[in-house]
């Protein structure tokens, strides 16, 4: 089979695709033959060496992606061949083959997806629901304030937030690709380019703000957040695509009596493992139609450097896939 592998840190460039054996599965493994993987920008950071996840070289890149079961461990009776799956992995994904060991790391493909599709849900997704649901709690009828919109888990949560009664007001830098977070259940969209979202913000709710705020893009975004935040809201950090992280003013935190909430939904499962039940919704949601990843970009594995290159360069409308 091939596989990208990254021996050396660096930019996209440094990956390449070499030749490996198929995997055997042990008793408990499921081997996917891989349909199509999904970009992450953690998976450019850890190409890079920034991310907080340092796997050893060399070593394979990709978080989720879908396929067709290959082949079933012995004590693994609730998959078999042939079925359709999607997956998560830790690194691995981008390759013809994977070996997936822990059951919750699958998910049935809803019917009608794509393998594009269902291998840009997981993340989105898992990282929506976990900031959304468990984290702030977001109640039918209140604000939810969404940056980094137009990318795939600020996509999701438009997506969520909506179904879950909220009113969605969303921003990007893009007034094309906020036409496409518009056609995904934003109620509002504001390019905070030509535009100034706190004074959007605060005009849209009549000087209260928003009540719910996921970032995921951090740095300035973020600080200016602040002021765009209703008494008593919660400030999701969910991610810094910015390049760094920010600078709270404590000051404001007091003063709007705000709760701060860090976003690391895989750590959070590992440590919580009795949070994973409440997961098992994720694949009604799917196949309701309630998240459904938009993919705007697709590469052949030979590709994948411009694969990487697309997200940095901000033009990726919900996920940028490698297909196999």
């Amino acid at each position: 089979m091939r596989a990208v592998i990254c021996d050396r840190l660096g930019d996209p460039s440094v990956l390449k695709i070499e030749e490996r054996p198929i995997p055997q599965p042990g008793p408990t493994d499921i081997v996917i033959r891989v349909g199509a993987a999904a970009v992450n920008f953690p998976d450019v950071l850890t190409v890079s060496g920034d991310y907080q996840h340092k796997p050893e070289l060399p070593f394979v890149p990709g978080m989720e992606g879908a396929g067709t079961v290959h082949a079933v461990g012995a004590e693994r009776a609730d998959w078999k061949a042939g079925d359709k799956a999607i997956f998560g992995i830790r690194p691995g994904a981008f390759a013809e083959y994977v070996t997936v060991t822990r059951k919750g790391h699958l998910l049935r493909l809803p019917q009608g997806w794509s393998f594009a599709e269902g291998a840009g849900f997981r993340v989105a997704a898992t990282t929506a629901y976990h900031s959304l649901v468990h984290r702030a709690a977001l109640r039918g009828g209140e604000v939810a304030l969404i940056h980094g919109a137009a990318g795939g888990v600020g996509l999701a949560a438009v997506q969520l937030a909506k179904h879950l009664g909220a009113r969605v007001i969303a921003t990007g830098g893009d007034d094309k690709r906020l036409a496409v977070v518009k056609q995904n259940g934003a109620d509002e969209v504001v390019n905070y380019r030509t535009s100034d979202f706190v004074a959007a913000v605060k005009e849209l709710t009549g000087g209260k703000g928003a009540d719910v705020i996921y970032d995921p893009v951090g740095g300035e975004v973020l600080e200016k957040s602040m002021r765009a935040a209703g008494y008593g809201a919660r400030l999701l950090v969910v991610g810094f695509t910015s390049g760094g992280p920010s600078k709270l003013m404590s000051n404001h935190v007091l003063i709007k009596g705000l709760t701060v909430l860090g976003i690391r939904a895989g750590e959070t499962l590992l440590r919580q493992p009795h949070l994973g039940y409440s997961y098992a919704e994720l694949p009604t949601l799917a196949a309701a139609g309630v998240m459904r990843p938009h993919i705007s970009h697709r590469f052949p594995m030979e590709r994948v450097a411009d694969a990487f290159r697309v997200l940095l360069d901000r033009q990726v409308v919900g996920k940028a896939v490698i297909e196999m």
